[in-house]
């Protein structure tokens, strides 16, 4: 093995092995200029009012916080179907333009004295009355071929829409590596957009579970027109010589396939 895929196979395994390792390995650097920094999270709401409150304070004081600190568009979803499992009551998307960006949010809502006073019923809520359950966190990095969050034609407007959240994960690190390489090189983003798919980001995980991963996020007018464009692509032709390709096969292990929908204040 040459010294360069050495050094590129160590660089990976300690991605995948060390919490935070693909923090410190150039994410920010020139080569990241322009890719944002994606934290999806999840949110488990208790029954109830509560959740009009949790609603309440993201509509009214963090998004628009959110929005001062230039993170934008930020989006809100509610699961309509997904996997058998406890699915979490909200998924909200948040693009920041850097890690250093991302690192600085909390401290500087801290200072936001609009938003401390406009999310207090959340965020001064005592211990026996939490705002939520628990939440989750999973760091992505846009891909070099769509390095920002992209708003959706049918969110002009606010038109009716569907949001559809695909992870694709990997055997192994390498195999996850190709698996976006045939996003970026071998062309599979253009084909997503030429078949009307209204791709609205990709992002390799950094941090989260299910590593190593990928996940992204389409837009539907509905279930119909996403059943007519997945039809397109699989019989668009560059598609069939895509995965074709010996170098891109058995990239995939496993596939996690979530239909959301927007909240009426959702931003995308």
């Amino acid at each position: 093995m040459k010294r360069r895929e050495m050094l590129a196979a160590a660089s990976g395994f300690a991605a995948a092995v060390l919490p935070g390792a693909a923090l410190a390995q150039g994410v920010g650097s020139k080569m990241d200029a322009g890719r944002q920094i994606i934290d999806l999270r999840k949110y488990y709401l208790p029954v109830g009012p509560k959740k009009e409150r949790f609603n309440d304070f993201l509509r009214d004081a963090a998004i628009p916080a959110l929005n001062r600190l230039g993170v934008k568009p930020v989006g809100v979803f509610i699961v309509l179907y997904g996997a058998n499992v406890p699915s979490p009551t909200l998924y909200i998307l948040l693009p920041y333009d850097s890690l250093e960006a991302w690192s600085a949010a909390k401290e500087r809502l801290a200072v936001d004295t609009i938003f401390l006073e406009a999310g207090a019923p959340v965020l001064d809520c005592p211990i026996l009355d939490p705002a939520f359950l628990r939440a989750e966190s999973t760091l992505l990095r846009a891909f070099k071929n769509m390095p920002t969050v992209e708003t959706p034609p049918q969110t002009a407007g606010n038109k009716p829409r569907l949001f559809e959240m695909r992870t694709y994960e990997s055997h192994s690190v390498k195999a996850g590596m190709k698996k976006i390489e045939m996003f970026n090189e071998g062309g599979e983003i253009e084909i997503f957009r030429r078949t009307s798919l209204n791709p609205v980001f990709f992002g390799e995980t950094l941090t989260g579970t299910q590593m190593p991963s990928l996940t992204y996020m389409l837009c539907h007018d509905n279930m119909e027109t996403r059943d007519a464009n997945w039809g397109k692509f699989a019989q668009d032709p560059d598609w069939l010589k895509l995965r074709e390709m010996e170098k891109y096969k058995d990239t995939v292990s496993n596939i996690t396939d979530i239909i959301l929908r927007p909240t009426d204040y959702s931003q995308i």
